[in-house]
């Protein structure tokens, strides 16, 4: 794997894209950092080896323009307190006063660059865009793993206009590592436990995982089209009514190929979408009409927690409830006392980025796993086989 590590960066100038995809308040203060605070390995290794910095980052989705909310400014005094130096700002990532300041960067400075995407360009992948990109630094470094499944100018396209200077950083690189520990080298029992509301966000990945895992333990909103599909009463829970007919198809293939694929036996269910709802807990498919599960039950918690513990990989992707309220949250925190239980004991854990990481975080467990990917659905396509264009870019 070609990182950062195999090149002194003394008198270069990297042009490093990263996630910096932070989410900002009302009032634009950062909420959560981590994005941020993972590219800092990186960008302090090439500072110190005597080399400058041009930072390029998406933030939001802009509507094909520049967005004042979206305005990557938000971010320059947080940035600044991190590397502990005074972090230039270009007010676009292309164009002269970018070029200029690039051009006039010192070892050991670094220039931030407005958001990549108020130019339309950069989504669509366009190559004189990219071009421009390319001449403010004489070295690329792709270290945004969160966007390496986005074939985009600045996480591939850019990449073919430094043909013998692209190289991985450090989260990029540790990403891939933990990725392909669970991809190719897991050890057994292989535990995976999907969850989130949606099964067609997830189909490709099930099927992949079909052929790798143990154990597929399937919570959350996904559960209760399985449920419906099984002849079961889900009231008004979530349900994907075209993908019943899949449902029942991936519990055959798991019969099949000797998974494991286990559901809910129980759930929590609500009188409407609200924490302050009220709350019963009755067995899975026995819903009443007008109620919604919001979370799995008690039984449930103890049937996937059993599996969890006694595995020596475990992959997590999506809660197991709306764990965002108070109320809802026991199934989605047990199973993260779980994962971690089975940390403990030797297990290899990987978090899934998006909710599940939100959720880890949320309980303070982030410390007691293995890894928390910062890129869900990165994460998930280079679990399902696919090849991811930012990474592609990179090893071409």
């Amino acid at each position: 794997m070609k990182t950062i590590d195999q090149l002194n960066f003394k008198d270069k100038k990297a042009l490093i894209r990263v996630d910096f995809n932070v989410p900002l308040d009302k009032d634009f203060n950062i909420t959560d950092d981590k994005r941020m605070r993972a590219a800092l390995p990186t960008i302090n290794k090439i500072l110190n080896d005597g080399g400058s910095v041009v930072l390029m980052s998406h933030l939001g989705r802009p509507k094909g323009g520049p967005e004042a909310k979206y305005s990557l400014k938000h971010i320059l005094d947080d940035l600044s307190k991190m590397l502990n130096l005074d972090v230039k700002f270009a007010d676009d990532c292309i164009g002269e006063e970018a070029e200029n300041k690039a051009k006039n960067l010192l070892p050991g400075e670094v220039l931030l660059l407005e958001n990549l995407r108020f130019h339309p360009e950069e989504e669509k992948g366009d190559v004189s865009f990219a071009e421009q990109l390319a001449k403010l630094g004489n070295v690329y470094v792709n270290d945004a793993f969160g966007t390496a499944h986005r074939a985009h100018a600045s996480t591939t396209i850019v990449a073919q206009f430094f043909p013998t200077a692209k190289y991985f950083g450090y989260l990029m690189a540790e990403e891939l590592k933990n990725a392909e520990k669970v991809n190719h080298g897991a050890a057994k029992p292989f535990t995976a436990i999907m969850g989130g509301a949606k099964v067609s966000d997830k189909i490709l990945l099930i099927e992949s995982l079909l052929d790798k895992v143990d154990n597929l333990i399937i919570g959350g909103g996904m559960a209760y089209t399985f449920a419906k599909a099984q002849g079961g009463e889900i009231g008004t829970s979530l349900l994907e009514e075209d993908r019943m007919a899949l449902c029942l198809e991936l519990l055959e293939k798991a019969k099949a190929k000797g998974v494991n694929l286990i559901l809910p036996v129980d759930t929590v269910i609500a009188d409407k979408f609200d924490n302050d709802a009220a709350k019963d807990q009755v067995d899975t498919g026995k819903i009443p009409a007008n109620w919604m599960g919001l979370d799995i039950g008690s039984k449930t918690v103890a049937l996937f927690s059993e599996t969890v513990k006694n595995s020596k990989t475990v992959l997590w992707n999506g809660p197991m409830g709306v764990f965002e309220m108070a109320n809802f949250e026991q199934g989605t925190k047990a199973i993260a006392e779980a994962v971690v239980a089975a940390t403990k004991n030797g297990a290899f854990s990987l978090i899934g980025g998006g909710d599940s990481a939100a959720a880890i975080a949320k309980f303070g467990l982030e410390d007691e796993v293995s890894y928390v990917s910062t890129g869900g659905g990165a994460l998930l396509e280079y679990m399902e086989g696919k090849e991811l264009p930012g990474v592609k870019a990179i090893q071409d």
